[in-house]
C-alpha cells in the first residue's frame, strides 16, 4: 500500500457539513492548486504570539493571564519540528501531519495542546468549528503516540486585533518607527474525541484510492466553479 500524506487540517475537512468528495479528491491530488495565496503575515503573527507566550513564562514562571483563567496551570513544553510530530498509521498506510502551536504540561502531569487562530470569534468562524474540532483531536491523537500522554485538555485561542481606540489611546501606540497593534486572548475548549481520527483516516484514504474524481455535492461552489473554469478552457466547436 503506497503511504499519503495528509495533515491534521486538511483531515479536518471530512467533518465539515458541506463537505465535497469530489474537491477533496482534487486537492489531495493536484501538485499545485491555482489562486491559492497564504500571506505570510500571519505566520509571522503565529511565531510571535508563541514567543509572548513562552517569553512571559519564562519571565514570571506562570502562564499568561488568558491560559490561567481556563484553569491551565503548568508550564510550555518545546512543540517537535512538524517533520518530527506525525504518526503513521498501520491500518490505512496514512501519515497524519501536524504541528500544534503551543503544548502545555500541566500541573496533574497530562498534557494541553493548544492551536493559534488570529480572527476574530464571528459566526464564519464558528462555521469553521468542526475542521478546528478535527485538528487539535488529531494533534492528540499523534501527541499521545508520541511523548505527550495523556492529552487531558485541547484549547482554541483567539488573537483578536484590537482595533477600537480613543484618541487618548494614540500616544501610547505610535512611535518614532510606527505603530503597535494590541491583540485580544480569547479561548475557547474543544471536547476530547481522538476515537474519530482512525475513522477519518479510512475514510480518507478510501476518496483518495478512487481512479477518478467521485461526484461532488450538488451545491458546492468550488465544483461550479471549476466546471465554469473548464467550460471556459474548452475548445471552441467548429
Amino acid at each position: 500500500m503506497e503511504q499519503i500524506r495528509i495533515s491534521a487540517k486538511d483531515l479536518g475537512a471530512l467533518a465539515m457539513p458541506g463537505f465535497c468528495p469530489r474537491c477533496f479528491w482534487i486537492t489531495r491530488h493536484a501538485t499545485k492548486l491555482p489562486f491559492q495565496i497564504f500571506p505570510g503575515i500571519f505566520s509571522s503573527i503565529d511565531s510571535y504570539s508563541k514567543k509572548i507566550t513562552n517569553r512571559y513564562y519564562e519571565g514570571h514562571r506562570e502562564l499568561v493571564h488568558w491560559f490561567a483563567e481556563q484553569g491551565l496551570i503548568g508550564e510550555p513544553v518545546k512543540v517537535p519540528h512538524h517533520s518530527k510530530y506525525n504518526v503513521l498509521d498501520e491500518e490505512t498506510g496514512v501519515l497524519l501531519t501536524g504541528m500544534p502551536d503551543e503544548i502545555l504540561r500541566l500541573a496533574d502531569g497530562s498534557y494541553a495542546i493548544l492551536d493559534y487562530k488570529t480572527a476574530r470569534f464571528t459566526a464564519a468562524q464558528d462555521a469553521m468549528h468542526p475542521v478546528y474540532d478535527v485538528q487539535l483531536n488529531a494533534y492528540a491523537y499523534i501527541g499521545e503516540r508520541l511523548e505527550f500522554k495523556p492529552v487531558s485538555r485541547l484549547m482554541l485561542v483567539y488573537y483578536e486585533p484590537v482595533t477600537d481606540i480613543t484618541v487618548h489611546d494614540v500616544d501610547l501606540l505610535v512611535h518614532d518607527h510606527g505603530f503597535q497593534l494590541g491583540f485580544a486572548g480569547k479561548t475557547l475548549e474543544v471536547a476530547r474525541n481522538t476515537a474519530r481520527i482512525p475513522g477519518l483516516l479510512c475514510k480518507a484514504r478510501e476518496i483518495v484510492d478512487l481512479p477518478r474524481p467521485p461526484a461532488g455535492r450538488a451545491d458546492c461552489a468550488d465544483c461550479r466553479a471549476l466546471n465554469e473554469l473548464l467550460h471556459l478552457l474548452a475548445p471552441a466547436k467548429d
